[in-house]
């Protein structure tokens, strides 16, 4: 089994997921620093990895078990990174209203490490974590979106904020239809992942 998870594994979709996992602490330590435009970049440049290594994958069949591994745990790690920083800043925002509102980022948080442990164990076990639905795609593209749009222009957050801030109640609303995809995302993956263990145990 991880025999096979390392083979072809020597491919430049992998090697761009091996530097978006990189990129995280890089954008983490910009942004605790007060680096905002910098840490932006980073942040930019990861989206553009990740959007690269899927085709580039594709249109030269460098599809890999390592890859169907790696990539979603880079994605993983670079949102509970920026939900966790963003937790962190509007929670200590002197603000009422965004202070008030910052435990929304919660939701992104646990529904990210409860796919990574149940990804994880559903390996141990020997299933296939589900591949991303609709949903999921969906889902990740507005939460970069609404992310790189907060770390741009939130109060108390954006790098541009003496050109535009967004206002608290479209902060509010934009964060909380992010959270209700996430949701959705999460609750698509059930079917996909009741099959498998009803396949593998259901006949014992």
């Amino acid at each position: 089994m991880v025999k096979d998870l390392f083979k072809n594994w020597n491919t430049i979709p992998n090697w761009l997921s091996f530097a978006r996992i990189i990129m995280v602490p890089i954008f983490a330590v910009l942004f605790l620093k007060g680096q905002v435009v910098p840490a932006l970049l980073v942040l930019a440049l990861s989206g553009l990895s990740d959007f690269l290594d899927g085709k580039i994958a594709r249109r030269f069949n460098q599809v890999s078990e390592l890859g169907k591994i790696i990539d979603p745990v880079a994605d993983k790690l670079t949102q509970i990174t920026i939900a966790v920083l963003l937790y962190l800043k509007f929670h200590s925002s002197e603000n009422e209203m965004i202070r008030t509102f910052s435990w929304i980022f919660l939701v992104f948080i646990i529904k990210e490490l409860v796919m990574v442990v149940f990804g994880g164990i559903m390996i141990a076990v020997g299933l296939k974590p589900s591949a991303a639905e609709i949903y999921g795609k969906v889902a990740t593209f507005v939460f970069y979106g609404v992310m790189i749009l907060l770390f741009a222009f939130a109060p108390d957050v954006g790098a541009f904020n003496s050109l535009w801030t967004v206002p608290d109640a479209m902060l509010v609303i934009l964060v909380a239809i992010s959270a209700l995809l996430t949701v959705v995302a999460f609750v698509s993956y059930l079917p996909g992942v009741y099959r498998q263990v009803k396949e593998k145990y259901g006949k014992k």
